[in-house]
């Protein structure tokens, strides 16, 4: 009897966490082997994949190529030993100047969504490529059915410093949904609150909607995040609950956009550690 009980107590355990698991969406991450470094010219090791499971390699490998490294006076720094596996990428730097480095991804542009007439639906780009907007007229029907065109902005973030911190890193491009921290992302502990602010477009992001998980998701049966919206000047306040890994991300919406979009997104993706006190 007691055998029977536990078997079903583990295959109740294991389908409540399969479900939590699938509801999780896919996420891009960069996760660095250490955000605050000392000595001379240290490596540091980083993680990029799109997984089902946080900074858990279990869906696909990210692609290295639109993966740019920024040294402290926004110069570019070369991704070393670059390799790309079935689950996971990997890739070393090597930090020479004192301050705070920025790795970073990002991509955007005009996306179409129509019906054929067969009813299926089609898109452009597809999934996973880029196109330029001047391709939008000869690409999509001019008679597309249920038509919907946005335009849209996504970018992942993390961060590593070696000495003091520094922020010319953080200077906006002033395109799609943009951090710009207040409290500096490589000076976070835990018990302490940090203010971020969210930029879209180099505006105020209003209404932005930010999810943060910490790491360990794989061990329990909840994200245990946190969400948060951002105020009329872009910006949202943390307090940080425990030491760790976290995963930020920030999406943004609005219909403030020329034609052919309706609508114009943003989405951010950053990697932040905390420190004990």
């Amino acid at each position: 009897m007691k055998t029977t009980h536990l078997l079903k107590l583990l295959a109740a355990g294991m389908l409540t966490a399969s479900v939590a698991m699938q509801a999780q969406a896919h996420r891009a991450w960069m996760l660095p082997s250490s955000t605050v470094l000392s000595g001379d010219a240290p490596y540091v090791t980083f993680d990029a994949a799109i997984s089902n499971t946080l900074f858990f390699p279990d869906h696909v490998a990210m692609n290295l190529a639109g993966v740019k490294a920024y040294g402290p006076q926004g110069n570019a720094v070369e991704l070393l030993n670059a390799a790309k596996g079935q689950y996971r990428s990997t890739f070393d730097i090597q930090l020479n100047q004192e301050g705070t480095y920025k790795l970073a991804t990002s991509s955007g542009g005009l996306r179409a969504m129509w019906e054929d007439e067969d009813g299926k639906r089609k898109m452009w780009p597809r999934r996973g490529q880029t196109a330029q907007d001047s391709e939008f007229a000869t690409a999509v029907p001019k008679d597309a059915k249920k038509l919907r065109v946005s335009r849209s902005y996504r970018r992942v973030e993390t961060f590593v410093t070696l000495g003091a911190p520094s922020d010319d890193v953080f200077a906006p491009t002033n395109q799609g949904l943009e951090m710009v921290p207040l409290t500096h992302p490589n000076d976070l502990y835990a018990g302490e609150a940090a203010t971020f602010t969210l930029l879209i477009d180099g505006k105020p992001a209003k209404g932005a909607t930010i999810e943060i998980i910490p790491d360990g998701v794989r061990y329990r049966n909840q994200q245990n995040e946190i969400k948060l919206t951002t105020n009329d000047k872009g910006q949202f306040v943390v307090t940080w609950p425990t030491a760790g890994r976290y995963f930020l991300e920030a999406e943004y919406e609005d219909e403030q956009v020329s034609a052919p979009a309706t609508k114009r997104t943003g989405s951010y993706a950053a990697t932040l550690e905390v420190l004990p006190m």
